[in-house]
């Protein structure tokens, strides 16, 4: 069984049925791998110019006139404006089609990366200097374009290998510009040089994006879905984790070299060869937590993954408080490693809760994948929204942390009160009890069709 010749411009796929084995036997699987590389490829790019600020404001020595206070402000306006565009990057794949979206937000990326390059120097007033860092926000966007276009091709089987494997794809361009930067700060080059080397890059991805990916015809925008997604309690509740792992992910991202310079006396160089590493690490194991996640279920990986992000966060606040750096390097790069593979397990979670509600509503077959499909992937837009805010969270929780005490100890106190609400949740909602209670008048098979969250 092939796939039909597309019957409209732009790559169209009319027919997409992956949960067909003969289909995705046949063309399927080698359809949807072509696709997910160059959409890592485009979510690589965004996220690099998503997190540009983190290693510029490194650049930004007492010459531009910026506190602490102000660089933790700049990096938090940046992320707020990547976790709010992601709503509307996720219904535009529907719009457009995954295809022609990801060619349009690649190219997007150009603006705030050639503004960054136009005022990047001393005597910029900080007011620019948020404005372009708002146009950097957009970056942020291309994760949930490109998780809602990837979603729809793959079938429940492997969407935790696929998912954790786009999105770690694209946490890793974090790492990457973090690695060029310090290449540049090493050879005595200026940020220029940076945003240089990224402006041919974003345009190269968009012409392979155009060149080489499909849009699937059968991903639709569905009002009703979006707003089905935001009645269900488990889309927020999922959200909330998603800011333990996500949140914690693209917060620290941003804040570590800060930390490093504020709290320990770092140089930017001595940073930057320190804050790559925990980023790189965390995007390398997210493809890991998705496929645990599919074979012994997110639920359970997610819940211990929490125990251990609570336990790295006790380590780090009592090496804060005896000024230990390696004991603080080591094991905050443990905790992005616990962040990327929480992130792969709960996002693996979202299409396995709304199937098996659909099978708890007595839907079967294709009907109740259709279902599952249909919500998942309008509550994956609003769940990596308001987990993208948690790094806004973070921010700011260490901008107060340092005008208040000198120190981000009293960050790291909120962070791992927030990983125990985490834990809590995670138990009492997906471990200790089945996903839908079946009414007393339901029949033996009917009871049968329940999946335990434990199994999402």
């Amino acid at each position: 069984m092939t796939a039909p010749a597309p019957t409209r411009r732009g790559r169209w796929i009319e027919r997409w049925d992956p949960e067909d084995e003969a289909f995705w036997n046949a063309t399927g699987e080698r359809i949807a791998r072509r696709n997910l590389w160059f959409s890592v490829l485009s979510e690589h790019i965004g996220f690099s110019v998503w997190t540009l600020w983190s290693v510029l404001v490194l650049f930004m020595g007492p010459e531009y006139g910026l506190t602490p206070a102000d660089k933790f402000l700049l990096t938090s306006v940046v992320t707020l404006v990547g976790a709010v565009v992601r709503v509307p990057y996720t219904f535009a794949v529907a719009v457009f089609g995954g295809r022609n979206w990801t060619v349009v937000s690649a190219s997007l990326l150009l603006a705030p990366t050639i503004a960054a390059f136009t005022v990047m120097e001393p005597g910029t007033s900080f007011s620019t200097f948020l404005l372009v860092g708002l146009l950097a926000g957009i970056g942020g966007g291309n994760f949930a374009s490109s998780m809602t276009n990837i979603n729809a091709f793959f079938p429940l089987r492997k969407k935790g290998w696929a998912l954790g494997l786009n999105a770690g794809g694209g946490n890793i361009g974090v790492p990457v510009i973090q690695l060029v930067a310090l290449a540049i700060i090493g050879a005595s080059g200026g940020p220029r040089v940076l945003l240089g080397i990224y402006i041919p890059l974003i345009v190269v991805a968009a012409v392979l994006a155009a060149l080489f990916m499909d849009n699937l015809a059968s991903v639709k925008n569905d009002t009703g879905a979006a707003k089905d997604a935001a009645r269900d309690a488990h889309t927020w509740i999922m959200a909330v984790l998603y800011i333990g792992t996500f949140g914690s992910f693209i917060g620290y991202s941003f804040a570590f070299g800060q930390v490093l310079t504020i709290q320990f006396g770092r140089t930017p160089l001595q940073a930057a060869y320190l804050t790559f590493i925990g980023p790189l690490l965390g995007s390398l194991i997210r493809p890991v937590g998705g496929r645990l996640a599919d074979r012994y279920g997110g639920a359970r990986i997610t819940l211990w993954n929490y125990v251990g992000m609570a336990a790295a966060t006790a380590v780090l606040i009592g090496a804060g408080m005896r000024k230990s750096l390696p004991l603080f390097v080591s094991v905050f790069v443990v905790l992005f490693v616990l962040s990327g593979l929480g992130n792969g397990s709960t996002f693996k979670m979202i299409p396995g809760i709304f199937q098996a509600k659909a099978l708890a509503r007595g839907l079967q077959g294709e009907a109740a994948v259709a279902q599952g499909r249909r919500l998942s992937g309008a509550a994956m837009g609003l769940i990596g929204a308001v987990g993208a805010l948690g790094g806004v969270g973070i921010n700011l929780a260490f901008r107060q942390s340092f005008l208040s005490y000198g120190s981000g100890t009293g960050a790291f106190v909120a962070f791992l009160g927030f990983y125990a609400v985490c834990f809590v949740v995670t138990w009492a909602v997906y471990l200790r009890r089945p996903i839908g209670r079946v009414p007393a008048t339901a029949s033996a098979s009917e009871e049968k069709t329940q999946l335990s969250y434990a199994e999402v």
